[in-house]
């Protein structure tokens, strides 16, 4: 399958910005036997007066952009296209709950994909003990690492609302948790929280999902903006299987990679600070079109 992606964000300020530092991930990734970027452009008014690129720890590509003039908004445009590989279904491999220490164990790299990252408090996914209470609540004796990850899942699809005026980006998963209802980051930070209280490595996936559903089937929920859903290590035989709790499915070749990290502060599309007062309007858009 390949997609044409395009990714309009605009931010129009109030008062005037003198200056700004941002620094955006916004280009899919290639990922091996997954998705391969194909071309890819970033565009940006007003043209900042110095851009440069850097590799974050994650091995994510990143831009940083300094603008300098007064500018009264910034529009941010990406188009891409992606070319993506079908995944094979995966027998389930994953050990049970009990021994999935003794595969940590055994794991003894630091690098970017290491299950060491993703085990302890983040800055958004701390410990909260309501959401560890009811990881606990759907625990059954004999469940693999992978069937806890599904059953988290779709508990949180079932017991949970789509709402996208519900909660804001600073949400935190404590105040989600407690609404019952929010967007796609929420429910992944709170399966994320959830699985991390019973030891298993949980983080955080960026990217887009397919906005035109195939014939015959339902409009996924989160489709015109910015998509996020969470990966689980699930052993050192199985390693990582990416789950979306938003629409209680695994990712496909529906769901296009941007960033992987522990919470989103480590994925955030557009981050940074700029010279001004008052609050600002935020515009986001987004197309998922098949090519074929």
């Amino acid at each position: 399958m390949i997609y044409d992606l395009s990714l309009h964000m605009g931010y129009v300020y109030d008062t005037p910005a003198s200056g700004a530092h941002h620094i955006l991930r916004l280009m899919p990734l290639s990922l091996p036997d997954r998705q391969r970027l194909v071309a890819g452009a970033l565009k940006i008014e007003p043209q900042p007066e110095e851009t440069s690129s850097f590799t974050d720890f994650f091995e994510h590509p990143a831009t940083h952009i300094h603008l300098r003039s007064h500018h009264e908004r910034l529009d941010i445009r990406m188009q891409a296209r992606v070319m993506m590989q079908s995944q094979p279904i995966a027998v389930d491999f994953s050990p049970l709950l009990e021994q999935l220490p003794d595969d940590l164990e055994d794991y003894w790299t630091l690098d970017a994909a290491s299950p060491h990252h993703f085990l302890g408090s983040s800055p958004r996914t701390g410990i909260e003990p309501d959401i560890a209470a009811y990881a606990r609540k759907g625990l059954k004796p004999g469940m693999t690492v992978r069937q806890i990850a599904e059953t988290i899942c779709r508990r949180i699809h079932t017991d949970f609302k789509y709402d996208p005026d519900a909660t804001t980006v600073d949400t935190t998963p404590r105040e989600a948790f407690l609404l019952k209802r929010g967007v796609c980051q929420d429910f992944s930070h709170i399966m994320i929280i959830a699985l991390r209280s019973l030891g298993i490595p949980a983080g955080y996936v960026s990217g887009f999902l397919r906005t035109i559903p195939p014939p015959g089937k339902e409009r996924l929920e989160g489709a015109d903006a910015m998509h996020a859903w969470v990966r689980v290590w699930c052993g050192k035989i199985m390693g990582w299987i990416e789950l979306d709790p938003t629409n209680n499915i695994p990712a496909g070749t529906d769901h296009v990679v941007v960033a992987y990290g522990r919470d989103y502060s480590d994925v955030a599309p557009v981050i940074g600070v700029l010279k001004s007062y008052g609050s600002h309007t935020i515009i986001q858009a987004v197309d998922v079109i098949p090519v074929k």
